[in-house]
């Protein structure tokens, strides 16, 4: 077959033969995804140690895939104030975090400043701390409310202590998905304007695909190209982020949740067609630890972080809402034959265990 000569020549594969990778068997995907991730990464699997921060569930857009923003299924809205915030930035410093990701709903009655200001207090009161706060769907929201261009959002971002990008809002990238499932979000297009414009800052980001849902194989393609290209540009994405749907406490209708290997296909696909994205993370709180610990032979380097609280994701049915700690990360790297390595938010090895 012509696919898995050009898998063993290593050749860039282009739309029709990344849509054939699908047909495959699952264990020669597995091979080939696997090849790739030990030329690149040895048995190496990355982690961090970060705590999520989620500050406002209170939402100007309705998508329907979301069981995070205060609605009918979700009747408890809320919004922290920064000494809340700072709280626990200052708990999970004392814990060790080296990372603190902070993503919002879009909040229509805050003002801008609440989006910024807590940045700069963190920074302030721990300047070695990494933040990772803002994706392009906040940005986008903030530049249509506030009437704020993207350079002046992002300007902003700069001066209030941002230093990397999450790669959040991405979804689908397939514009009648996207009509679907989040309509009045930021566009395809623009998600990946508002990165060209981070990139071009020197600043380094995350991209993100949500799959599972009523998007096809052809679209989580076409995502992963649009994503490949924008790589070839910048060079600005750390990692490649496949999310794996939650399908509770939200209004898609009639979804057929994906089984394990539907999904490690997609991971090792991930790995096979984006051959410019330095890692794929499988992202342990929306695939289970478990399924994301068989993703690293499927292609996979990174399980994210230890995470400590996360809402957004365990709102919708993952079981991540209060992180894992340090010792079962290792253990269950290390006895899956693989070597734990802490990591910094921007790849840089801290310390092998």
């Amino acid at each position: 077959m012509n696919l898995i000569k050009k898998l063993e020549s290593g050749d860039r594969i282009n739309a029709e033969e990344a849509l054939g990778l699908y047909e495959l068997d699952l264990f020669d995907l597995a091979k080939f995804a696997d090849a790739k991730r030990r030329q690149m990464h040895g048995k190496k699997v990355f982690f961090n140690i970060n705590r999520h921060i989620n500050p406002t569930n209170i939402c100007a857009d309705v998508c329907k895939f979301c069981a995070f923003s205060a609605h009918r299924k979700n009747p408890n809205p809320y919004k922290m104030s920064h000494e809340e915030i700072m709280q626990i930035v200052d708990e999970s410093v004392k814990n060790g975090a080296k990372e603190i990701h902070i993503v919002s709903a879009h909040n229509a009655q805050s003002g801008w400043q609440w989006y910024l200001e807590i940045f700069k207090k963190i920074k302030s009161k721990h300047p070695t701390i990494h933040v990772k706060a803002m994706t392009a769907a906040e940005i986008d929201f903030l530049s249509r409310h506030y009437s704020l261009s993207y350079d002046e959002v992002i300007e902003k971002m700069l001066e209030y202590g941002v230093d990397s990008m999450p790669g959040g809002g991405a979804e689908i990238f397939a514009e009648d998905v996207r009509a679907k499932i989040c309509k009045g979000k930021v566009s395809s297009q623009n998600w990946l304007e508002i990165h060209k414009k981070w990139h071009e800052k020197g600043k380094e980001s995350n991209a993100t695909m949500l799959f599972g849902h009523i998007e096809s194989r052809a679209d989580r393609i076409d995502h992963m190209l649009r994503i490949r290209d924008l790589q070839d540009i910048t060079g600005g994405f750390n990692a490649f982020i496949p999310l794996v749907y939650q399908r509770e406490n939200n209004y898609l209708k009639d979804v057929k949740f994906l089984g394990s290997v539907e999904i490690l296909k997609t991971m090792a696909i991930s790995r096979l067609v984006l051959d410019n994205m330095p890692h794929i993370k499988a992202y342990w709180a929306t695939s289970t630890l478990n399924l994301a610990m068989i993703a690293q032979e499927f292609g996979a380097d990174d399980l994210d972080g230890t995470i400590q609280k996360e809402s957004i994701q365990s709102a919708a049915g993952a079981a991540s809402a209060h992180g894992v700690t340090l010792k079962t990360f290792c253990d269950l790297i290390k006895t899956s034959g693989f070597i734990p390595v802490e990591r910094d938010s921007l790849y840089n090895e801290i310390k092998t265990y």
